[in-house]
């Protein structure tokens, strides 16, 4: 099997101040607020209707030293297939903090590196379920049972859309903030 070469995707930022942070990415680097949680402590931001998030801005950076300002650093890894052969090799290597786990839009194996900084390898998946959202998947079923499983979960979740209408709705959103 050829590997799909992984491709930076996003950036999560723990952060001190969320709203200066979402007027700073939205005022002065044109990105749009794409989903997240009511209370404020996680927010999605994009300008490519392909990629749901681009960055994520994490409320809980109290100091400099306490928390630290990178979150995680994700890969986009193409497919299910290659998520799960990135579970193997990360298992096998006996990495820690290995966390498999479905966003809904996404199929994700969350491991540390080395030095304790979060990695996560994903793929899309082709629903859209608000964020956050995240339950443990079992990456050694079938590509079939996972597939199976994680549309009949999605599809169960208020706000469920295909991939393709959300999409839609963030490109028009995209636009207005464009022409503002």
């Amino acid at each position: 099997m050829q590997e799909t070469a992984p491709r930076l995707s996003h950036v999560g930022l723990y952060v001190h101040d969320v709203p200066k942070m979402i007027d700073f990415y939205t005022r002065v680097l044109g990105f749009v607020v794409s989903d997240g949680a009511a209370d404020g402590r996680i927010t999605f931001m994009s300008r490519n209707p392909s990629d749901h998030h681009q960055v994520v801005l994490v409320r809980g950076r109290t100091t400099d030293t306490e928390t630290p300002m990178v979150q995680q650093v994700s890969f986009n890894v193409g497919t299910l297939a290659n998520v799960q052969h990135a579970f193997r090799k990360v298992r096998h290597a006996a990495c820690e903090g290995i966390r498999p786990i479905s966003h809904g839009n996404a199929w994700s194996v969350y491991f540390q590196d080395p030095e304790g900084n979060q990695i996560e390898m994903f793929c899309d998946t082709p629903w859209y379920v608000p964020q956050p959202c995240g339950f443990k998947i079992d990456l050694d079923k079938s590509e079939a049972e996972l597939y199976r499983d994680t549309e009949a979960y999605c599809r169960a979740q208020p706000g469920f859309k295909p991939m393709e209408e959300w999409r839609a709705e963030i490109s028009r959103k995209i636009a207005a903030a464009l022409e503002a």
